[in-house]
């Protein structure tokens, strides 16, 4: 099977993945666009690129005869489906087959059967693959689903047969919740994938996530390059992967390795593939599911495996034999991966859209990402930003390794997650190699980085300082600013941040051996700090003796400041008061980049706080935008279909109402 021009047929970080490889090995690359993504590296980066169509993903990259016309018009003889989009699509897959183009992936039956949960436990239980005790019945009556309950026992998960990534998935303690789990699963499945198909499992219990690596080829060999562990997890996506997993010995990874390989040769698997497994806390292991294609977390066993996944994807989708066997694999110190985002953590990880205005990755840390400084993260697509690996020879090392490079990683122009993903890394239970998929619900309800809370005032005393020097530097003799005859002058600014707006006043006490002395008073406490310096990109300052420096930019009024904070903070000072988006103003902005899908309250209606105004759909969620206050609604400024930017004004509510 011929590959000399692979089409990548993805985009963001995944394609730039296989991109690289691709043109190590030799090949002619391809990409494909839609048209926000024609700025992105992926694109620069391949020999040549085609434009599919709009941005929206099912007028783009899910165009299957867009993609064949692609590959057809460049000349490529092979395309690579990366992860997501048409990834684990058995008709994209007979497409590529039928158009004489190689499929650098499983087979199509393969994905066939694994992209089917029901079916696929079926095949797994006749393979002889532990299974979770459940139904996977055709009868999808609610007294089906009750008496099969009763004989599994409760608590038992409700599960789309056909979905993932937490879609359509309920978990039921009583039986009396029981039917409208049923009701509720089966209505999201069919608007998420187009089948209201179900099925029931016993609920383990806090159980780990481990996964195992495998790979087949045409020649009948099928092996598997250890586990990763993916416990730690929000809302069943995963955020943290590790590779070797902290609870499995060796013996235990070969029982799980060898059940892989087993389900992997039970639907005539080539390729790669992950077996997805829960490890309950006696050591029993269950099959949970088969991706059919590469997984976002694969850096990690490159890192311990030291090997190239998709350098072996591409050889086996030649026709080559796999080149290790077995016996050959060996696992070499600890990886870890964080999955960066454009996420709000404090306002219950909303996805952040706009212009990255600064992104620079640890230099330390394997960075796998789709984007640079100047790009967008667009409301189309997953928010992810990088991903970002760590390698070290044990587990304690790595964990402190990839901690220390997010804090090292400037994220600005958009928030992310960085802060909490750091302090994941450093708590006690995940240290200690016990976190279970209960991980994060159990430690992070209440953790700082999760909920809004007042900047300390040290970091809006340096957001101040980074404004103070700007003037600084635009007099022509920096010496004289902030005095006059009669003594020094103060600057008051009201600087507006997540939680409301401080006062803050700078004032220029004299000069020191390395800068202005200042002294910046927000409320009641006072810091004396040293301006040694502020680029636009970095501010020094002397505290206390200890000189500091911090990633900062000006971009306009708003401040980005890291001081093991990521801070915005915009200066409100000269802006009309009546202009203040401040809670409660009446004053409703757009959270995020988006398209306006709904309206549903007219011009002159009265509405009550917490009333739906409109619907803002970004990333494949849905956001709701409600009155902030009680009155009368006095304008709209977007309708339905609108495309909008984040902070942009959508309606305006006259606090009180009429009379």
């Amino acid at each position: 099977m011929a590959v000399t021009k692979l089409l990548v047929a993805n985009r963001g970080e995944i394609a730039v993945r296989v991109l690289r490889t691709a043109r190590r090995l030799g090949l002619s690359t391809v990409a494909v666009y839609s048209d926000a993504d024609a700025a992105l590296p992926h694109v620069a980066l391949a020999d040549e690129a085609v434009r599919l169509g709009p941005p929206p993903a099912a007028e783009s990259y899910l165009l299957v005869e867009a993609l064949l016309e692609a590959a057809k018009r460049t000349g490529a003889d092979a395309i690579h489906p990366g992860y997501g989009f048409l990834s684990e699509n058995a008709a994209f897959a007979r497409a590529c087959e039928e158009a004489g183009v190689t499929f650098v992936g499983p087979p199509a039956a393969a994905i066939e059967l694994m992209g089917n949960k029901a079916g696929a436990k079926r095949a797994m239980i006749a393979a002889g693959v532990p299974c979770v005790p459940g139904y996977e019945g055709e009868d999808q009556s609610p007294a089906a689903f009750a008496e099969h309950a009763a004989r599994i026992g409760f608590p038992v998960m409700v599960k789309a047969a056909a979905g993932g990534g937490g879609r359509g998935m309920r978990l039921v303690q009583r039986p009396e919740d029981l039917p409208e789990a049923v009701r509720s699963a089966a209505a999201e499945a069919a608007s998420a994938f187009g089948s209201p198909e179900l099925i029931l499992e016993k609920a383990v219990v806090e159980p780990r996530h481990v996964e195992i690596q495998i790979f087949g080829d045409h020649h009948g060999n099928v092996i598997h390059l250890g586990e990763r562990d993916c416990s730690v997890q929000r809302r069943h996506q995963k955020v943290i992967e590790e590779a070797p997993s902290p609870a499995v010995n060796e013996a235990l990874r070969h029982a799980m390795g060898e059940a892989a390989v087993q389900a992997g040769r039970a639907c005539g698997y080539h390729g790669a593939g992950t077996v997805e497994l829960l490890l309950d806390r006696e050591g029993s292991f269950y099959f949970l599911e088969m991706n059919t294609r590469l997984q976002v977390e694969h850096p990690v066993t490159e890192m311990v495996t030291g090997l190239d996944l998709v350098a072996w994807q591409i050889a086996v989708a030649r026709g080559e034999p796999l080149p290790l066997t077995q016996d050959q694999v060996t696992i070499a110190g600890h990886a870890i991966e964080a999955r960066l985002y454009a996420e709000d953590p404090s306002r219950g990880f909303l996805p952040q859209t706009g212009r990255l205005s600064r992104f620079e990755p640890s230099s330390a840390l394997r960075v796998d990402a789709g984007v640079q400084s100047g790009d967008s993260v667009s409301p189309f697509y997953d928010p992810m930003v990088a991903k970002m690996i760590a390698h070290a020879p044990s587990r304690g090392e790595a964990c402190r390794k990839l901690a220390q490079g997010l804090d090292d990683t400037v994220v600005f122009g958009v928030r992310s997650n960085k802060t909490f993903l750091a302090r994941i890394l450093r708590h006690s239970a995940f240290v200690g190699g016990e976190a279970t998929t209960a991980f994060i619900a159990q430690h992070f309800a209440d953790d700082p980085s999760c909920r809004v809370v007042a900047p300390r005032s040290e970091s809006l005393a340096r957001a101040a300082v980074a404004i103070f020097a700007r003037g600084l530097s635009a007099l022509e003799d920096a010496s004289l600013l902030g005095w006059r005859s009669g003594g020094p002058l103060w600057s008051a600014l009201d600087l507006e941040h997540d939680d409301g707006i401080a006062a803050v006043k700078v004032t220029r006490t004299g000069s020191g051996r390395l800068g202005p002395l200042l002294r910046v008073t927000v409320g009641e406490v006072e810091h004396d700090v040293e301006l040694v310096g502020f680029d636009g990109r970095e501010l020094v300052l002397l505290e206390g003796g200890v000189r500091r420096r911090f990633a900062a930019q000006l971009e306009g009024e708003v401040v980005w400041l890291d001081d093991g904070i990521c801070l915005r903070v915009e200066d409100v000072t000269h802006r009309p008061a009546q202009a203040a988006d401040a809670r409660g103003s009446g004053r409703l902005t757009a959270p995020l980049d988006g398209a306006v899908t709904a309206c549903f309250v007219e011009p002159g209606a009265e509405v009550e706080e917490g009333t739906l105004v409109m619907v803002i759909e970004a990333m494949k969620m849905e956001h709701r935008i409600e009155a902030d206050v009680k009155g009368t609604l006095r304008a709209l400024h977007a309708k339905k279909g609108d495309q909008v930017k984040t902070r942009q004004l959508l309606a305006e509510i006259e606090p009180g109402g009429e009379g």
